[in-house]
């Protein structure tokens, strides 16, 4: 099991001293990832579910902010709980993840993408709400041929992008590809998790049974897609005061990683239930290991 931590701005606050002291101490701790939420604009009347988001919540560009964590740290992952692909152009945003990769030295590897679910943000970007699936399934794809395509250019025609011998270096950190775990809440979700997915991030809102549900769709829209599922990784949110116990048996439920958050707001009591988790699950020991 791997144990990453989210930073959340509308909760934790914008201060920068204090996310780099978040950043470093979860990974003096051993914590493997940081995670960190989008949104691009809200609106008064935005909802999620049954929550309305305060229109004046503060949320950083999420690739921006993992640039300045991954140059206040040495090990820790990056990753995003989700960026909303649908709303960024997969040209620029390849650019985007490969420059923080190479930066980085290869730590841009949980990019978690969603769909985005506030009509408000997709108009006001300029995307049909309706279709945001299929954009964000030919953004995966042409994120994938640029990383992977040489000096000779590679070809595009689809249904929103459309491009002839195009070339984009550098190139992520040592690879042709980064990973692209799907985030979501839905079976559209889990197949698209399978099908094109490097894991899946499912929502928290999710009964039980409706969990094993959508795993299954992923496994097999996975195999029917001809790839391996058993290299699909799955990644849960978890209270940071989650016990052994249900780590069991998240890992009972083929669960490869775990997402926590502080919850408290003063950076002095975060430290101390991030030590404590990490304490409780032998964190820098299993990095070790």
């Amino acid at each position: 099991m791997k144990f990453g931590i989210s930073y959340s701005t509308p909760y934790h606050g914008i201060d920068p001293d204090k996310i780099v002291a978040y950043a470093q101490h979860a990974e003096d701790c051993g914590f493997e990832s940081l995670y960190v939420p989008e949104h691009i604009a809200l609106y008064p009347g935005a909802t999620v579910g049954r929550f309305e988001l305060p229109p004046a919540l503060p949320y950083f560009d999420p690739l921006d902010c993992l640039s300045f964590v991954a140059a206040a740290t040495r090990r820790i992952l990056l990753g995003t709980g989700v960026l909303l692909l649908p709303y960024h152009h997969p040209v620029v945003l390849a650019k985007r993840l490969a420059t923080v990769d190479v930066l980085s030295k290869g730590r841009m590897r949980l990019l978690t993408a969603g769909l985005g679910s506030l009509p408000g943000e997709a108009r006001a970007m300029g995307v049909d709400f309706s279709t945001r699936g299929r954009r964000a399934d030919e953004a995966i794809d042409v994120m994938r041929l640029l990383w992977a395509g040489g000096e000779d250019g590679v070809s595009f025609d689809g249904e929103f992008f459309t491009f002839d011998g195009l070339c984009q270096f550098p190139k992520p950190h040592g690879a042709t590809r980064l990973p692209i775990h799907i985030g979501g809440s839905s079976r559209a979700a889990a197949r698209r998790a399978g099908r094109r997915g490097d894991g899946y991030f499912p929502g928290g809102a999710l009964d039980p049974g409706e969990r094993a549900i959508q795993m299954d769709i992923a496994r097999s829209a996975a195999v029917e897609a001809g790839r391996d599922p058993g290299t699909l990784e799955y990644t849960r949110s978890g209270p940071i005061d989650m016990t052994a116990d249900q780590v069991e048996a998240f890992a009972a439920q083929g669960v490869t990683r775990v997402v926590v958050s502080a919850t408290a707001t003063e950076p002095g009591r975060q430290h101390e239930e991030m030590s404590a988790f990490a304490q409780r699950f032998a964190l820098l020991e299993r990095l070790s290991g």
